[in-house]
């Protein structure tokens, strides 16, 4: 299991379009891959192969995640997934 702490760059948050290219990329992987934010002292967890799981994270611009990801392709998945967060996905 690794897992990464990135920032949420574009300006909109992870709305459904830029929610729609985080899944694309998680379902490349064969390894289970979460997302995580902490809100008001409470920590949201959120399935990056759902798109609805994404949505319902309400995940905006400025916050901090975290990216866990376990299985075969692990570190591949977490170097893409915290990629895509790093250039602004899509936006």
């Amino acid at each position: 299991m690794v897992h990464a702490k990135v920032t949420i760059k574009n300006p909109t948050g992870l709305h459904l379009r830029p929610a729609g290219q985080f899944y694309e990329s998680a379902v490349k992987f064969s390894s289970k891959i979460m997302v995580e934010k902490t809100s008001k002292n409470k920590i949201i967890s959120a399935n990056a192969k759902s798109v609805l799981s994404i949505l319902g994270a309400c995940i905006k611009s400025g916050d901090e995640i975290t990216i866990t990801c376990d299985g075969e392709d692990e570190d591949e998945a977490l170097r893409e997934m915290a990629r895509i967060v790093e250039e602004g996905l899509g936006e």
